[in-house]
């Protein structure tokens, strides 16, 4: 793998028992790009990218994220990736210090680098006076911002980002991209789910699974183009009327 190739894989397949849940997934994401992967519910995301984040072994075809093998360097990396999913990625029943104490110190950071980082991070999101406060007491939106912050404490070289902007209003969606920019800006890489199509045209390039498979893959203005429709969205609707496979 080169510097400037965070995944790499290579008909990347999973199945359970006759059921092939991911179908010959081959592409590739670089350094410092927006990569949005799309699906409705069913299409395989989820599989793919337990996978790509070492939690999963693949059935066939190969794979390597942040330069090492998904089959024999798992550990490695989920030491070198970010991960934040909608449902659970902060503990609620801790402050905002002990989560960033806990997380940097599951992401391998020292005492100091946890002190340091953390203190930076309360006074970037201007959480001062919440800092000692119950996560579970925050408001949605400041938790999927924490959220975010303390996925990147460890400076992965690409973050997962699992639906991270689900229920929160359009104002506090448009200032957690302003975070993925600045992130993917700096160099990390953004690999992002959504079910908002919206968001999907911020992405440098999308793919599109359907039934375990890739079935478009490109920038939003190039699949545009493709399937001549005014919007991802468009795209979307297009390509999942043809799925088989019902929600998981």
């Amino acid at each position: 793998m080169t510097e400037d190739k965070v995944i790499v894989c290579q008909d990347l397949t999973k199945r359970f028992g006759d059921f092939v849940a991911v179908d010959k997934l081959s592409f590739e994401v670089r350094a410092g790009e927006i990569f949005g992967f799309l699906g409705a519910n069913g299409a395989g995301k989820t599989t793919a990218i337990r996978m790509f984040c070492g939690l999963s072994y693949p059935t066939a075809g190969t794979a390597q994220v942040a330069g090492y093998d998904v089959y024999k360097q798992q550990e490695l990396i989920k030491r070198h990736i970010g991960y934040m999913s909608q449902k659970f990625s902060l503990y609620e029943n801790l402050t905002v210090l002990e989560n960033i104490e806990f997380f940097g110190g599951v992401y391998g950071l020292s005492r100091a680098q946890i002190r340091e980082r953390g203190a930076a991070l309360v006074q970037r999101l201007q959480l001062e006076a919440e800092a000692k406060k119950l996560v579970g007491g925050l408001p949605l939106g400041w938790k999927q911002k924490l959220a975010f912050s303390v996925a990147m404490l460890h400076r992965p070289r690409i973050v997962f980002l699992d639906e991270p902007t689900g229920g929160v209003d359009p104002i506090t969606r448009r200032q957690f991209w302003d975070m993925i920019y600045e992130a993917a800006a700096a160099g990390t890489t953004i690999f992002v789910t959504t079910h908002y199509m919206d968001e999907a045209e911020y992405c440098d390039r999308v793919s599109i699974m359907v039934d375990g498979r890739i079935e478009a893959l490109g920038s939003p203005q190039a699949l545009k183009k493709e399937f001549a429709a005014p919007s991802i969205d468009e795209v979307f609707y297009l390509l999942a009327r043809g799925a088989q496979r019902g929600a998981d």
